[in-house]
């Protein structure tokens, strides 16, 4: 019996993940996942990189109470207790410095106003030079890039017309009015997509 809930898609995509992370985050540091949902990947995530410190975080009260249990259960010492954070609270809960923001599966169940307010706190709360990645459904130039991907997003529209799958393109240009470069996109499996982010210097 697994000691959080479960997320078939979280335990399908984490090892393919893990594999673009070790691509791209430092060695050491510390790491906020935004929306953290059941645990799973930031155990995952933990266990491969024994010298970052990782903070979860979620919005959600059954989340955190997941994320507590798989914590309990696994005994990490690099992984912090979760924080309950709302991208669109500000300022954020958690300590400037930061050398990563890990967000997985929330920029598309989430109104277009999240992914401002992750970039503006994304910029008030790393380091210089900090990173974050995005992994989700992307539409490029507009388009879906695939049938699933555009039955998706209707199906996420039904539930709420202010949720749906982002145009990468638009993403990008939200990034960079908060001073963060687009500097990686990798394809991965399910038609979704891995974006990464570093914060530039500029103001």
């Amino acid at each position: 019996m697994m000691p959080g809930l479960v997320a078939p898609a979280a335990e399908r995509n984490k090892g393919p993940i893990l594999e673009v992370l070790q691509r791209v985050l430092p060695r050491t540091g510390t790491v906020l996942e935004i929306a953290s949902g059941t645990g799973q990947h930031v155990v995952h995530f933990a266990h491969a990189f024994p010298q970052l410190t990782w903070i979860p975080s979620d919005v959600g009260i059954e989340a955190l109470r997941s994320i507590e249990a798989w914590l309990s259960a696994e005994r990490l010492p690099n992984v912090q207790p979760p924080l309950q954070l709302d991208v669109l609270d500000h300022p954020w809960p958690v300590a400037a410095g930061l050398d990563a923001i890990v967000c997985i599966n929330l920029i598309h169940i989430a109104p277009w106003a999240v992914t401002s307010a992750l970039f503006r706190g994304a910029r008030e709360r790393l380091g210089a030079h900090g990173l974050v990645y995005l992994y989700g459904p992307y539409k490029r130039q507009g388009r879906h890039t695939a049938p699933s991907n555009e039955m998706f997003d209707r199906s996420l529209r039904a539930q709420d017309p202010e949720w749906g799958v982002r145009n990468l393109e638009d993403v990008v240009e939200t990034a960079r009015h908060a001073a963060f470069e687009h500097v990686m996109t990798m394809e991965m499996a399910a038609n979704n997509l891995s974006v990464v982010f570093c914060r530039t210097t500029s103001a």
